[in-house]
């Protein structure tokens, strides 16, 4: 399995330790996981470059089925 280079994050962008075991947590997990994937989308090249990443490496995550994070993310 790979894994993300992201946490998830709570409705208030603070990084969550521990998921929900709900369906609403996980749906939560989802939604967060989803929004940041998008939001790395939109970043340009500058700042893909401060944080390490290729346009090539941000797009590829960010195409990653919600479904596809680590498994301890989901739990």
């Amino acid at each position: 399995m790979s894994s993300s280079i992201f946490a998830p994050t709570s409705a208030r962008g603070a990084t969550c330790a521990r998921p929900s075991r709900s369906v609403f947590g996980r749906l939560r997990v989802a939604f967060a996981l989803s929004k940041q994937r998008r939001e790395l989308a939109a970043l340009d090249d500058a700042i893909l470059k401060d944080i390490g990443l290729t346009r090539e490496q941000a797009l590829k995550e960010s195409e990653r089925p919600v479904w596809d994070a680590p498994r301890n993310w989901m739990r």
